[in-house]
């Protein structure tokens, strides 16, 4: 696989740290998508391949909570998403989870969300 863009970049590191990660009934996986405007978050069980709680800044019910400086796109977005990912799997019964940063760097708006997430309560 040739590094031809940034994209490439992050999709190889992605797939390094999958070969030593995964999720788990006990420990399932949460997984961080950013992209220019928004931000995306899912907690997925890796055994039996499905998504047992998601949160992204495009939801109707996050995005009516923001404030004129919060969007998807800034960092308190990124920590509002957290929060909210956060408190849906802890009403779930899921509060151990393992990192998955999915290529991109532990700065900024994923280090957001990990942030606010730890802060309501998540584990990892």
């Amino acid at each position: 696989m040739r590094i031809k863009t940034k994209d490439d970049r992050r999709e190889r590191i992605q797939l390094r740290q999958r070969k030593r990660l995964s999720g788990t009934a006990e420990r399932p996986r949460l997984t961080v998508f950013r992209s220019v405007t928004h931000i995306y978050a899912q907690i997925i069980d890796d055994l039996s391949g499905r998504t047992l709680v998601s949160a992204s800044s495009v939801e109707p019910s996050l995005k009516a909570a923001f404030t004129s400086d919060v969007r998807g796109g800034n960092v308190k977005g990124a920590a509002a998403v957290g929060q909210a990912i956060a408190t849906r799997s802890i009403e779930k019964g899921i509060t151990r989870v393992v990192f998955d940063r999915a290529g991109f760097l532990y700065h900024g708006r994923i280090r957001a969300v990990a942030d606010a997430a730890r802060k309501a309560g998540l584990e990892f």
